[in-house]
């Protein structure tokens, strides 16, 4: 098995090395870039499976680093949707709900325990590792002019391609293969096999927003993900 690559972009030397003895001790290889700029250099010259990127960088904003990764990933021979894991500050919601907008799949406030990073990072991969794995003989799934092929783990609506994290594809397939039934976010989370909810935690509808926006017509006028009030969200079954 090909071992993965992971990159950190972190300007705490001192944290970075101790991650990543931690994190090649744990069988990934691994790569430190002290700035952003560094960062997206590395990323060219040798694509990473995931990024462990701080937010608080020297030379630019990490959420920029962050919106050229995604770009890059399209437009510049990097591995398709690059996944993301931003580091944060503690008690500062509003950095992980934009990160979240913005196309990053994970985040994790510092200070923070290794062991609970590589958590992190093995559910990240998983989920981008378990393309068609409970497709059976389905593995195009069609609601009106809505396409999502999970061998390609790509998704198309009325034509065009949408742009969705590795996250957000598997919470969108994990609503439609129970379209009609109304799933809590408990449920929601339980069946994409991420994270446990935190107390508070807005990032599902966060996920669900940005869904929303790449698949539907109005996205404040939602036909295909339905908000049911109180309880959760429910995939439509009859779609234009």
């Amino acid at each position: 098995m090909t071992q993965q690559r992971l990159l950190m972009i972190e300007d705490d030397t001192r944290l970075a090395n101790m991650v990543g003895e931690y994190l090649r001790q744990s069988g990934y290889g691994f790569v430190h870039a002290a700035d952003g700029m560094s960062g997206l250099a590395a990323l060219q010259a040798s694509p990473a499976d995931l990024v462990i990127l701080d937010l608080m960088l020297p030379d630019m904003d990490g959420l920029e680093v962050c919106r050229r990764i995604k770009a890059q990933s399209t437009t510049r021979g990097m591995q398709p949707h690059t996944a993301v894991l931003m580091l944060t500050a503690k008690g500062d919601p509003m950095d992980r709900i934009v990160g979240l907008e913005i196309g990053a799949d994970d985040y994790l406030p510092k200070p923070f325990e290794p062991r609970e990073l590589l958590a992190r990072i093995r559910a990240v991969l998983r989920r981008g590792g378990d393309a068609g794995a409970a497709g059976g003989a389905h593995k195009v799934m069609r609601f009106g002019t809505l396409e999502l092929d999970r061998d390609a783990r790509t998704v198309s609506a009325q034509g065009s391609v949408c742009e969705l994290t590795s996250y957000q594809f598997d919470l969108l397939v994990a609503l439609a293969e129970r379209a009609g039934r109304v799933l809590s976010r408990d449920q929601i989370m339980e069946a994409v096999r991420g994270r446990e909810l935190e107390a508070f935690d807005r990032s599902i509808d966060v996920h669900m927003g940005r869904i929303r926006n790449a698949i539907e017509l109005d996205p404040k006028d939602p036909k295909r993900i339905l908000t049911v009030r109180g309880v959760g969200y429910v995939f439509a079954k009859q779609q234009d």
